[in-house]
């Protein structure tokens, strides 16, 4: 059985899947709040696709929508982005390791093939 956590972090990180849903996100990082006509105004798609990412972002709980007169205005939520994070965290230690020594194997063959060439 699924618990309650396991089901949000599912919906959170099947909305980060979409590029344009992160574009989304990422206008709305830097904007305080935006309506719904300008945050589909970049991109190439019709408003009902835009209403279509903005839903499961909403499901998800990435955003929140307040109606003032007839404009929806789209805010960030960053609470369930944090509780991914948290998760992806617990699992650093399996990854950190990894990449100390990609970093060191890519760092010491970018040294020897310096020496080779004679830069």
């Amino acid at each position: 059985m699924v618990n309650h956590q396991t089901a949000d972090l599912d919906r959170v990180f099947s909305a980060l899947v979409d590029p344009t849903r992160r574009a989304i996100l990422a206008r709305l990082e830097v904007e305080d709040s935006l309506s719904i006509g300008a945050l589909a105004e970049p991109f190439a798609i019709k408003l009902p696709a835009v209403m279509k990412h903005l839903d499961v972002l909403g499901h998800a709980g990435l955003i929140t929508r307040s109606k003032h007169g007839r404009t929806v205005d789209v805010r960030l939520a960053p609470q369930p982005l944090r509780e991914a994070v948290d998760w992806l965290a617990r699992y650093e230690r399996f990854w950190s390791p990894a990449l100390d020594r990609l970093v060191a194997y890519a760092e010491a063959e970018e040294a020897r093939a310096a020496e080779e060439t004679g830069e």
